[in-house]
């Protein structure tokens, strides 16, 4: 049948607001809503019958039961939901009573209509809604990681703003060794800090195993600033509780739940951690950041170099020094999961590059070594060999034990790109 044909059996039916009869024909004359497209058909019905077009009040229809006449209402609704937060991208989706979705079917049906004709009626609310949520708050729709989420349900008459997390990537260095990256649970408390009806003394009652981490002394301070719920810290790796991370430091993002503030000062925000950190960890390039980039500092190929203080079991001297560390330089090295993180970690081989190594003998027993290498080589263990679980080593190279008394990060770099893609950036 024609599209006419269509209009006059599904107006034939009676009691149907204009929407919900442009709705079964949303597939044609794009760029009207739902409600202009059935007012257009009415008017031709009733020039063709030579007759006034019988227009349906949305609040008589039986379709929608009125709900198409209420978008500006569930709007400013929605906008009253979130008021106070700031956000810049919504969505809004909408929860459609069962006996609506039924009336449809019943429409198309009654009409010798496909069931699936048009458009779904929630649909329809969703986009009506969601235009005029934009045009209240001045915010644009975002399908894909809006900062707000509206559902909008119907048969409950309530409407909820789900605010989807905010994230702040930067550099942190950490100036004191025995400082873990992210909150460490004590193992004895299980983190309450109790043991049955006493403070647990293993962790003074705290909960941690260490007082202090990079989280604690970064997250609380953009969480208070975002006004948020919540936070997670998330870091490009990690180093060793007792290595110092130096140099251009490890990218991070720290993600606040449920904020109420996106549109922070970064610069004052890079102020207000420093000062918090007292010295302990820094903080520096700090920007806004997209959801990917939590995905992109925990994914992405990184290179690392490192300056260790190495002590020598027995005395080296510097031709055997040097040739070993010539060994090396470029060594593809084998190793299995180390003794210390085996407990943690799934007990295997992996193969990591030397891409490059240097270093000073500063007397028989005690040098420095710097390493670039790539990521995931565990370097405490290239140099001791970790009783020949990885190969070739610097102890084993040269025959007698060795270890590292002091271990710094210098810098953490992507292997094929920086981590700095502005891609995931929203400033």
């Amino acid at each position: 049948m024609s599209v006419l044909e269509d209009a006059r059996a599904v107006d034939a039916v009676g009691g149907v607001c204009d929407a919900c009869l442009g709705r079964v024909f949303a597939d044609r004359s794009f760029g009207l809503t739902n409600r202009e497209r059935g007012q257009s058909l009415r008017t031709v019905l009733g020039l063709e019958a030579d007759e006034p077009p019988e227009y349906v009040d949305p609040a008589d229809c039986w379709v929608c039961e009125g709900y198409c006449g209420e978008f500006e209402v569930w709007a400013e609704r929605a906008a009253e939901a979130v008021e106070g937060v700031e956000y810049e991208t919504y969505q809004v989706g909408t929860r459609a009573p069962a006996l609506i979705e039924e009336n449809e079917r019943m429409l198309r049906e009654d009409a010798g209509l496909d069931a699936d004709t048009g458009e779904a009626f929630k649909s329809e609310f969703n986009r009506e809604v969601g235009k005029r949520v934009g045009q209240i708050t001045g915010t644009e729709v975002d399908f894909e990681r809006p900062d707000v989420q509206f559902l909008l349900d119907l048969a409950a008459d309530d409407v909820t703003a789900g605010v989807n997390s905010a994230f702040v990537y930067g550099r942190y260095r950490k100036l004191e060794r025995d400082i873990p990256q992210t909150k460490w649970p004590c193992s004895a408390c299980d983190g309450s800090g109790m043991q049955g009806r006493e403070p647990c003394e293993e962790c003074d009652g705290t909960g941690f195993r260490y007082p202090e981490s990079v989280e604690q002394l970064t997250a609380p301070v953009v969480e208070d600033v975002m006004d948020g719920v919540g936070e997670t810290f998330h870091g490009a790796g990690r180093e060793d509780v007792d290595a110092r991370m130096l140099g251009t430091g490890r990218p991070f993002v720290i993600e606040v739940a449920e904020p109420r503030r996106r549109d922070v000062d970064t610069d004052r925000l890079e102020a207000d951690i420093n000062a918090f950190a007292e010295g302990k960890v820094e903080v520096e390039s700090l920007r806004l950041a997209e959801h990917g980039m939590v995905e992109r500092v925990k994914r992405h190929d990184a290179s690392k170099r490192y300056s260790a203080q190495v002590t020598f079991d027995d005395d080296v001297d510097a031709e055997s020094f040097a040739e070993a560390l010539a060994e090396l330089d470029g060594a593809t090295v084998e190793q299995e999961t180390p003794n210390r993180v085996d407990h943690r970690r799934a007990s295997k081989v992996r193969t990591r590059e030397v891409y490059d190594i240097e270093g000073e003998l500063h007397d028989s027993r005690t040098a420095t070594v710097e390493v670039h290498g790539a990521g995931g080589l565990y370097i405490k263990e290239l140099i001791s060999s970790d009783e020949g679980r990885t190969t070739p080593s610097l102890a084993g190279l040269l025959g007698v034990g060795a270890e590292v008394t002091a271990l710094d990060v210098l810098r953490v770099d992507g292997e094929e790109e920086p981590f700095e893609n502005e891609e995931f950036f929203r400033d």
